[in-house]
């Protein structure tokens, strides 16, 4: 049996909206599974994967191969998904507050009565997921390889799941602090020292413009050839050899925009650069060839994300690699400290 585990919150007008949630029931002799896509609203790669996955729980269930009970949330944020302006959805923050949608969810969840649409969204989200033994959050980047994003604490383990979801590259954090859903939910296995028997991450699925039934459905499939390994379904899958990179957090060299201009990149993702090659270009003023300015790599690495749009505003991340040594930059926190 499927049960219907949604909860509608208020809207800035006050009136309701819901976010759907299903919950496939397993006999209880394995973990539980949180899974979500869209706690920001304009990454919507992992929607249209978790619609593809939840036919192939729907058949485990029926045949009795559910071991452990999968709550699926598709489209998290019912808030963000309705916030287009000239054509784009801004999904990132909260129009109406400014609040960063995957910020802060620790101090909502510890509100008794919160105060804004967001923070009672953030709890009730919370509350769904809390009971979880696993739980993985799916994001999408700008431009991006499809990578891994996981607490220290949950590797080598993590391999696995970006084995199956075919990543070349797993960023391993230790600190966050800005209390996003992942680090909110994981924050009391790491206090009680219970991280042996819980798993939780969260998987970028490339970039903003790939969605495609091609991605969505090979991502599925790792999905549920993962929760075949975890035990949570019954049923024998071969294991996915696939080379992972796993890189620290304080490794990986963000290269933030020196100027407004044309972006023009001369290297793809994830392409290797040596330290001091070229990558890109920003053209200040066309026309005028002195305003060009040339974007070299601070150390050996691959490319892993870009700048979506090639007309990009001074102080926005151009690009991130991975990297051997700890970046010049790093300050410590989140990678995406915004």
């Amino acid at each position: 049996m499927v049960q219907d585990v949604s909860f509608a919150v208020q809207n800035n007008n006050g009136d309701p909206v819901r976010v759907g949630a299903w919950r496939f029931a397993g006999n209880g002799s394995a973990p539980t599974v949180h899974l979500q896509a869209g706690v920001h609203a304009d990454e919507i790669a992992g929607m249209l994967v978790l619609h593809l996955l939840m036919p192939r729980l729907r058949v485990a269930q029926a045949e009795g191969r559910l071991k452990g009970a999968v709550t699926v949330v598709p489209q998290a944020n019912p808030l963000g998904i309705g916030q287009f302006r000239q054509g784009r959805l801004l999904g990132r923050y909260h129009e109406a507050t400014g609040h960063n949608f995957n910020r802060g969810f620790d101090l909502s969840a510890a509100m008794e009565r919160p105060s804004t649409p967001v923070q009672a969204w953030q709890k009730s989200l919370v509350q769904l997921a809390a009971s979880a033994d696993v739980m993985l959050d799916l994001h999408t980047d700008d431009e991006a390889m499809p990578y891994l994003y996981v607490h220290r604490r949950f590797w080598p383990r993590g391999r696995a799941l970006a084995a199956a979801m075919k990543m070349d590259v797993a960023i391993l954090w230790d600190d966050g602090g800005d209390g996003s859903f992942e680090e909110t939910i994981i924050a009391p296995w790491l206090r009680d020292g219970h991280t042996d028997r819980h798993m939780a991450a969260t998987l970028e699925l490339r970039g903003q413009g790939d969605v495609s039934d091609r991605y969505a459905e090979q991502d599925a499939a790792g999905l549920y050839a993962w929760l075949c390994a975890l035990g949570v379904i019954d049923e024998q899958q071969a294991p996915s050899d696939w080379p992972v990179e796993a890189v620290d957090m304080g490794h990986m060299e963000t290269h933030i925009a020196p100027q407004p201009g044309v972006l023009i990149f001369e290297k793809e993702l994830g392409d290797f650069v040596e330290e001091g090659e070229r990558f890109a270009r920003i053209l200040g003023r066309p026309g005028d060839p002195s305003s060009e300015v040339v974007l070299v790599a601070e150390q050996a690495g691959r490319m892993v994300t870009r700048y979506r749009d090639r007309l990009i505003p001074q102080g926005m991340a151009v690009a991130k690699f991975t990297g051997s040594r700890v970046s010049r930059n790093w300050s410590g926190g989140l990678l995406d400290p915004n």
